[in-house]
């Protein structure tokens, strides 16, 4: 069975804090969306490179793809069109932005229970020590838990990293 790769859209995929910036980062897109989620009248301004959807892709080789976001199920209809990526299975939050373990991040415990044992590497801007001290010592198998800095996204060397991760299980 091979690992999860468990996405974070915001941050990862969609580098929210460049968004304040004239111009896209290079490779970027802006987009104008509306999810189902978005409490606001306004849209939602998002940045999307098309090129991370063959990224993603190359690595569903070695790795069993999932949607770790707010956006949940609404990640296939927005996000996955834009990079070329079918539709894919999503964590439903029982609850978003709670209360969470010793320092963590909201997510981390979800993200453990769905995972339920399986080795999986995490994508996400919000990952900090504690959910790495958490996470090695609640999940008794492998597992890499890889910041993105918001500002930047996913970047060649993050791919690599992944990659590099999975062929070593």
């Amino acid at each position: 069975m091979k690992p999860l790769l468990l996405i974070d859209v915001d941050g990862p995929l969609n580098p929210y804090d460049a968004l304040a910036d004239a111009r896209p980062p290079r490779g970027y897109t802006r987009h104008v969306m509306r999810p189902s989620a978005w409490p606001y009248p306004q849209p939602l301004s998002v940045l999307l490179n098309p090129g991370h959807g063959a990224e993603l892709l190359a690595l569903a080789d070695r790795y069993d793809l999932v949607w770790a976001t707010t956006w949940e199920g609404d990640a296939n209809e927005w996000i996955g069109p834009r990079l070329g990526l079918p539709e894919l299975p999503y964590i439903g939050w029982p609850e978003t932005h709670g209360k969470a373990p010793r320092g963590t991040f909201w997510k981390t415990r979800y993200v453990l229970e769905y995972a339920a044992g399986r080795p999986f590497a995490w994508i996400d801007d919000e990952i900090t020590s504690y959910d790495r001290e958490w996470v090695e010592r609640e999940h008794l198998t492998a597992a890499l838990l890889l910041r993105v800095d918001p500002g930047i996204g996913l970047t060649r060397p993050d791919f690599d990293a992944l990659a590099r991760w999975a062929a070593a299980l």
